[in-house]
């Protein structure tokens, strides 16, 4: 057994009357990956936060290297060597990539002033340790995330971290990504290093992890070998009950091939950033939009739901051509679009559950006609049940739900507007498998009742399981359609080019 490097045991924490933790605890090991695993809402994000300072534990206590702490914020934790890298990477973009890695701890000249020589040299040999050559000089926006990440896993290790806290680090990256980063992983690891990483996805968990710890409901269920633990058992550790996947024709039968288009995009395009192209959504039909990032699905249903301006073709609904000048003419038209980035794009943090479900809907209506709040409690009531909202009340803020819940507020929001076309770019970004098996199952409902659905994701699996279509993107162009009963190398070898 390797050395304990951090531990914590009987750690409870309230927020208002939900339990977040209730006597929860965690072993991290030197030269170990050790994954944390739990549905939307078990625990792990509080876990975090009490680990790294961010909250203060009501109750338990955590030890490093065999010594009590009590960081009482972030920069504690740090001081400690307890360094945290957030699913959104919170660097800033407009500064140089050097600048973000010593942003508040600046290397001084003998006058005082910043030493931007040896801010550039330390930049340069804090990346060469993630085998990443890139110029450090450039601003940290014009990369991509995947850089961008890479570029946060670099600052956190550059104030001597002795624990690595991973949170969803792969949801914004492709498979190559993914793998080039469990290299540096692997690299961190065999060099002592405690790395604790928390993702949905389960397949990385086996790819990467030495050691698996079970949160649910607050509570820890275990901590288990990776080899020793199936996927099928983790997941019934995580769910509490077996989970059987779901697909498409297991649900509701075949494609609804004969029926009619809701939307077409003839020739649609818009210069340097999608090539005109044709698709078809009909009712009744999910259709699944597949590619790498940056192949241009986000900026497609941009344009379908009136965010951006084509520059070429039209979209035509029912067959008649009609033009979006705004996002309001889309929904207008019966469109809902869930955005992939939930915490900027969707969710207003600062309102409650409630209006936050209501919010589309009493906008569609306009200011004239608002919806009483007895209706407001009915819908947001109605929701939160069918989608399993696991939230304590629906006056609770938004914002303080798990990113899971989150995602169903917004889905809620939209499907509360009762549309005829839903847009969903990532909607099981960051989501437990179970509560993906019940967005699936709605999505699979809502197609079943005539709704056409556009669905976008990165995961093969999910769309040749729940698609009746899949239209696969490259290099910003269409490069072919595949039928509901493609497999996933066909799907990927679109993707690369070699069909």
């Amino acid at each position: 057994m390797r050395a304990v490097v951090l531990r914590a045991e009987g750690l409870c924490k309230r927020f208002g009357p939900t339990v977040a933790l209730e006597g929860a605890g965690l072993m991290l090991r030197a030269g170990e990956i050790h994954a944390l695993m739990g549905q939307n809402g078990a625990g792990k994000s509080t876990m975090i936060r009490l680990l790294t300072g961010a909250e203060t534990p009501d109750a338990g206590r955590i030890e490093l290297d065999g010594r009590n702490i009590a960081p009482a914020t972030p920069l504690d934790a740090q001081r400690e060597g307890i360094s945290t890298v957030y699913q959104e990477v919170n660097l800033c973009t407009n500064l140089t990539v050097a600048e973000n890695l010593f942003a508040g701890r600046y290397p001084r000249n003998r006058a005082g002033l910043i030493d931007h020589a040896r801010v550039r040299e330390g930049a340069r040999a804090l990346l060469a340790e993630l085998h990443l050559d890139i110029d450090v000089e450039r601003v940290l926006g014009s990369y991509p995330v995947a850089v961008q990440q890479m570029v946060a896993i670099a600052r956190a290790l550059g104030v001597s971290a002795r624990v690595l806290i991973l949170d969803e680090p792969t949801s914004s990256l492709d498979q190559n990504e993914v793998r080039e980063l469990f290299a540096v992983l692997r690299g961190l690891r065999d060099r002592g290093l405690a790395i604790l990483f928390v993702t949905h996805f389960l397949d990385q968990v086996y790819a990467v992890s030495d050691r698996i710890t079970v949160l649910r409901n607050g509570r820890l269920v275990g901590e288990y070998p990776a080899a020793d633990l199936p996927q099928s058992a983790l997941v019934s550790a995580m769910v509490g009950r077996d989970v059987t996947p779901v697909g498409a024709r297991e649900l509701r039968g075949d494609s609804p091939a004969d029926a009619p288009a809701v939307v077409e995009a003839c020739g649609l395009g818009r210069r340097g950033v999608l090539q005109p192209m044709d698709m078809q959504i009909r009712a009744g039909e999910v259709l699944g939009l597949g590619g790498l990032l940056g192949s241009g699905r986000t900026e497609l249903a941009r344009l379908i739901f009136g965010l951006d301006r084509a520059d070429s073709g039209c979209i035509r609904v029912d067959g008649a051509a009609i033009e979006l000048r705004h996002p309001a003419d889309a929904v207008g038209l019966g469109f809902a679009l869930c955005p992939e980035e939930r915490k900027t794009e969707g969710i207003v943090a600062g309102l409650s559950v409630r209006e936050n479900i209501v919010l589309a809907l009493q906008a569609r209506g306009g200011i004239w006609h608002t919806l009483s709040r007895d209706r407001q409690e009915s819908l947001a009531r109605n929701f939160v049940d069918v989608l399993g909202i696991k939230v304590a009340d629906i006056e609770t803020p938004a914002g303080l739900l798990s990113g899971g819940n989150q995602q169903k507020v917004l889905l809620a929001r939209w499907l509360a507007t009762n549309p005829r076309l839903l847009i969903l770019d990532e909607p099981t970004r960051g989501i437990d498998v179970a509560a993906r098996q019940e967005i699936m199952a709605e999505i699979l409902r809502l197609a079943g009742e005539g709704m056409a659905v556009l669905f976008i994701s990165t995961e093969l699996e999910e769309l040749t399981r729940l698609c009746d279509r899949i239209v696969v993107l490259r290099e910003r162009c269409k490069a072919g359609e595949l039928p509901a009963d493609c497999e996933e190398r066909q799907v990927l070898e679109l993707i690369a080019g070699q069909a």
